[in-house]
């Protein structure tokens, strides 16, 4: 019994002495060439007991490795490595009940190897990238362009011009704006709100297509600027939290959140902010109503301030389904609320008129699209499938007194505005490497609707009116657009020579409705849609790019849209025009374009039925309408000059400029910009000599000390015949903000006037 016992004991005894025990290993690893106080390079340990077993590895920041393990007692050896250095060993012993265990240096001996000959390349960052078929500007680290909102940085980048008809220009010609390759179904200041809501810290690059091919919509007017959102794939889940405040008499803030990450085969990307942004505008016009006797003359002008409150939400979720296809989705949605007081007064020949009024409009704009990517073969063979859809809904209010003569009168209108719009689209690629030449082809089917019921009170003398909600006049309106289309496309390249051929084929269908009518208005629309383009190499820097595309432009629901506006009063009224019909383009083009910055080039533009924005007046009335006309036949000719004026080259010398060519964030630059526009018209008459005019813009980044930098924009034109509009006054805007980065880029503030 006394031996049972013992040997009971003894067995206890062993199995407890023998159990694992926290231990504290501590040890220096210096490398031979650096201090340890300066030292952050990684440590690969690996302890294993003296027989090999059991291994634990793990990674150590820096000369100093302190680890806590459960260790049984027993004879162990320790291994470190960093960089290329050979491994160096230590045996020790775990005794038990010991806790903690000071280990000598293990001096790291770095490997040295002669080389013949080094050459260390850095990849060099650009800010614009030509191509021959389009040029890439880069926004995210733009510092030039990746504060305000879209429109801002839209409007920053050479050849891009307002136009004083309305809309945006480049390089003289008409644009349509895609988001992330979608084309946009707004239009007009619907168009402009939205870019105006969207950060431009949300703006990855903005693409410049001169002359789109046939995989892009014939419903264009001969150039896109397609606006590339922001797209980060990391592991694991991250954020960042930006804010953009720019101030001086008005007030901006744009607080916005990013949330992304990456997790085994799904990558998903969240956006969220808000927007205040308070502002002004003011429009001075002179107008003489000739129809009159004797003819009266209207100076008017136009004051409007203006708080925008904005909040979006942007999403995307990426799921890799295999090597060879993934599926992606999207879903976009933003809803404002703007507060507009405005005043407006005319005076002339006895007249002293006053208006001041107020609008409240709400919008809320949603977007979901689908997208299956696969990827047929390793040659690059691809075919994308996409189902897309929107939704933009707008409820504005006005109400206005007028006093004229002491006498006030009240106006008032109610609009609900909404437009649904869906397609789905498929695109293949096929690339024949032994022939090089590339084929693609694709088609889309479009549905397209539009409804926007107003509610009007013309001239009232009743002040209650404001109150009970009535309302004496109504205006319905009803748009439909259906869209089937195909297209296919081929490119060959032969030595320095490359060729891009395509034909699109498209069917419009739209319906016009509309109470102040009697007959519906159709227009049905079967036609191809030829492209061409051929690009010659000269060398690797220097490049020569010709095209033609046929295009076509159905006229956006803001210039037919009776209810389109909510100006009026006495002397201002406002209406588009039902009637107008689609536009053709014949767009030809030729580009010379060297060393990623320099272009030269010349457009030449034909349109038929051309719509343009006027103001005008019925025979014998005193009322000035905003709408739109059609001109039988529109020539444009535009040539540009876009370069590059290097500063530290010729302050700083050639060696200081080579430095700098690798970081763009520390040069010291201006992009400058020669446009000349002249068009004739046919059908139309201006009645004045058409000289056409010149624009001027530029674009620069100054360093300024302390890591300061001053970004600059400026733009001026001239006066002269812009299009079918005479510039009597000078027509400029300059624009300055000061930008200063801390903690390596990953905290900027930036002042903007």
């Amino acid at each position: 019994m006394k031996s049972l016992v013992l040997g009971l004991f003894l067995l206890v005894s062993a199995s407890v002495f023998s159990q694992k025990t926290p231990v504290k290993i501590t040890v220096n690893a210096p490398l031979s060439n650096r201090s340890c106080e300066k030292d952050e390079e990684l440590r690969t340990v690996t302890l294993a007991r003296a027989d090999g077993s059991s291994p634990i590895i793990f990674n150590v920041l820096g000369c100093k490795i302190e680890r806590e393990l459960n260790l049984e007692p027993g004879n162990y050896v320790i291994d470190v490595t960093a960089l290329d250095s050979p491994i160096q060993s230590q045996k020790f012993a775990v005794k038990a009940g010991e806790t903690t265990i000071a280990l000598p240096d293990l001096k790291l001996e770095t490997k040295t190897q002669q080389l013949a000959e080094v050459t260390i390349t850095a990849k060099q960052k650009k800010f614009i990238k030509i191509d021959p078929d389009k040029t890439t500007v880069n926004v995210k680290d733009n510092g030039m362009l990746n504060s305000g909102n879209a429109m801002d940085a839209v409007r920053r980048i050479p050849g891009v011009v307002k136009s004083p008809g309305g809309g945006l220009t480049l390089n003289g010609r008409g644009v349509q704006i895609y988001i992330d390759g979608a084309p946009s179904t707004l239009t007009g200041q619907d168009l402009e709100n939205y870019l105006n809501s969207l950060p431009a810290g949300a703006i990855e690059k903005i693409e410049l297509i001169y002359n789109p091919g046939a995989a892009f919509d014939a419903n264009a007017s001969g150039s896109i600027i397609n606006i590339v959102t922001a797209s980060r794939k990391m592991k694991g889940v991250n954020a960042s939290f930006n804010i953009n405040y720019n101030f001086n008499e008005y007030q901006k803030p744009s607080p916005q959140i990013l949330l992304n990450g990456k997790v085994k085969e799904v990558s998903w990307q969240t956006m969220f902010g808000v927007n205040y942004i308070e502002s002004e505008n003011q429009n001075n016009s002179t107008q003489t109503f000739t129809t009159l006797t004797p003819p009266v003359t209207l100076d008017q002008k136009n004051f409007t301030q203006t708080i925008n409150r904005n909040l979006y939400w942007r999403t995307g979720l990426n799921y890799r389904i295999n090597d060879k296809s993934n599926l992606l989705f999207n879903y976009n949605m933003s809803a404002s609320k703007d507060d507009n007081n405005t005043t407006n007064t005319a005076t002339g020949n006895g007249i002293d008129f006053l208006n001041n009024g107020f609008t409240k409009e709400k919008t809320n704009f949603h977007e979901a699209s689908t997208q299956y990517k696969l990827k047929l073969d390793t040659i690059g063979s691809t075919v994308d499938v996409i189902a897309y859809g929107n939704y933009f809904g707008r409820t504005p209010m006005n109400k206005s007194v007028s006093q004229e003569d002491g006498a006030r009168t009240f106006n008032n209108s109610d609009l609900n505005f909404d437009l649904y719009n869906y397609y789905l689209k498929y695109d293949f690629n096929l690339p024949i490497t032994k022939l090089k030449l590339n084929f693609a082809t694709g088609g889309k089917f479009n549905h397209l609707k539009v409804t926007n019921f107003g509610r009007y009170n013309f001239e009232s003398t009743n002040e209650d009116i404001f109150d009970n909600g009535t309302f004496t006049d109504a205006i319905d309106f009803d748009y439909l657009e259906t869209n089937l289309a195909f297209y296919a496309q081929v490119t060959k390249s032969i030595k320095k020579f490359s060729f891009t051929a395509g034909i699109r084929f498209e069917d419009f269908n739209v319906t016009r409705n509309a109470s102040t009518v009697a007959n519906e208005i159709k227009f049905t629309n079967t036609n191809l849609f030829p492209s061409i383009s051929l690009n010659y190499r000269f060398t690797d820097q220097l490049n020569l790019n010709s095209s033609y595309n046929r295009k076509v432009n159905q006229p956006g629901y803001t210039n037919i849209d009776p209810n389109n506006n909510s100006l009026f009063n006495r002397y201002n009224a406002s209406e588009g025009n039902l009637l107008l019909a689609p536009v053709f383009f014949d767009n030809y083009s030729a580009t010379f374009s060297a060393f990623n910055y320099i272009q030269l080039g010349v457009n030449y533009s034909v349109s038929k039925d051309a719509n343009q924005f006027v103001i005008a007046a019925e025979p014998g009335e005193l009322v000035a309408n905003r709408t739109f006309v059609q001109i039988d036949r529109f020539k444009t000719f535009s040539s540009y000059l876009n370069f590059p004026i290097p500063l530290d080259y010729i302050f700083k010398g050639k060696n200081e400029f080579n430095t700098r060519m690798a970081n763009p964030d520390k040069m010291n630059y201006i992009y400058a910009n020669i446009a000349y526009q002249k068009t004739t018209t046919d059908g139309f008459s201006t009645g004045f000599k058409n000289d056409g005019v010149f624009t001027y813009g530029g674009q620069a980044q100054i360093q300024l000390p302390y890591d300061i930098v001053s970004t600059l924009n400026y733009f001026y034109v001239p006066t002269g015949i812009w299009e079918i509009y005479k510039v009597t006054e000078p027509i400029q805007q300059f624009d300055i903000s000061l930008n200063r980065d801390f903690m390596n880029k990953r905290f900027s503030t930036r002042q903007k006037t």
